[in-house]
């Protein structure tokens, strides 16, 4: 089957963080499934793929202006049909996941909120009214167990945690709001899982055996997870294997 099968024919779809393992596999799994006609690749410095399918822009998701043009751009010759945003920060130089709130820094937690929720948040204020009325649409947003409230059991990780669990809150506000005007658009939140990326890299020794995923692997599942939802499941977040995530 292939994948997003329930967009329309000729469907346009972007991609926010196309540079990463994950945006970069959801661009290649994308480009290769005939029905969709154009995918447009957003990445920071621009992701050059081998694909006449793939337009490759530029886009600063710390800036409302770029993430405006960028819209602008994804829909200037057809409205947009799916929008996955794969962008996110765990660590980045010296920003890394705090032990303990006694780690918590005031910058940090402000540059991890900023990619990880309002970044995602401005996305969806200008993408969204750029989506197809007239068909089932998708926009779906990288969030993580961990910034599940009901699940945390460990502590720690305290912005990372609460990026992603303020990017729940507000894919759900968004779900509200779009059904009133475009109500077979579906927005949700997705857990890749533990993926082999950069973004994983420092973390996986304690991954148990079997659950490190590739990126093929994980984009291939979570493919499969939007194509079983309807827009009843707007709002809502879910992880790799197809259950939902408690917020």
């Amino acid at each position: 089957m292939p994948v997003l099968s329930k967009l329309s024919i000729a469907a346009n779809v972007a991609v926010i963080g196309a540079s990463g393992g994950i945006g970069g596999e959801f661009v290649r799994q994308l480009s290769a499934a005939e029905h969709i006609a154009q995918v447009h690749a957003f990445s920071r410095a621009g992701t050059d793929f081998a694909d006449d399918k793939v337009l490759s822009h530029t886009i600063d998701i710390t800036d409302e202006d770029s993430i405006r043009h960028a819209a602008l751009a994804a829909s200037a010759e057809a409205p947009l049909d799916a929008v996955i945003v794969a962008a996110g920060m765990l660590h980045a130089g010296s920003i890394q996941p705090e032990k303990s709130l006694a780690q918590i820094d005031p910058q940090a937690m402000l540059e991890v909120m900023q990619v990880n929720a309002v970044g995602p948040a401005l996305v969806a204020k200008h993408f969204l009214p750029r989506m197809r009325r007239d068909a089932r649409t998708v926009f779906a947003a990288l969030s993580a167990r961990v910034g599940s409230i009901a699940d945390n059991r460990l502590g720690g990780w305290a912005s990372y945690r609460a990026s992603k669990a303020a990017l729940n809150m507000l894919l759900k506000t968004a779900a509200i709001e779009q059904a009133r005007r475009f109500p077979e658009c579906i927005i949700v939140g997705l857990h890749p899982g533990t993926v082999n990326t950069c973004l994983s890299k420092p973390f996986q020794r304690r991954v148990p055996e079997g659950q490190l995923f590739t990126p093929e692997k994980s984009v291939t599942h979570l493919c499969r997870v939007i194509d079983g939802l309807s827009p009843t499941d707007s709002g809502r977040c879910f992880a790799w294997d197809g259950n939902a995530v408690d917020y």
